[in-house]
């Protein structure tokens, strides 16, 4: 398993008890939750520290005025940082306030963020 499964049930738990519709889907090694049919949140393994970590979708306003929180680092999977979305590491989502910081600026964002283009097959 390449995500962390109880980091995965915070978040099934925390769209639950906000009445978020979501689908999930293993997406890049991780778990990726969709709402809107869009990407907004997901958990995978830091491959340096083997830890859990969170990925969230946050738009880049909100990237720029949260980047330097604890925990909090550009995602980054090819050794390019992708613009709007970030890593928060264990430090960052240990308490339940900081985690539903980065559950909430995520949903936040969901309404504002673009689909993927899907591909015809």
């Amino acid at each position: 398993m390449a995500y962390d499964e109880l980091l995965a049930d915070r978040i099934r738990q925390a769209f639950n008890e906000r009445k978020v519709a979501f689908v999930e889907k293993k997406m890049m090694g991780g778990m990726c939750f969709m709402v809107n049919e869009k990407m907004c949140i997901g958990t995978h393994i830091d491959k340096k520290s083997s830890k859990p970590i969170l990925m969230a979708r946050i738009g880049i306003e909100a990237y720029n005025k949260s980047i330097e929180k604890p925990g909090c680092h550009p995602m980054d999977f090819t050794g390019r940082a992708m613009k709007g979305y970030v890593f928060v590491m264990d430090e960052g989502i240990d308490l339940e306030e900081d985690f539903n910081y980065w559950i909430d600026l995520a949903l936040d964002f969901n309404p504002m963020a673009i689909s993927s283009k899907k591909t015809k097959r």
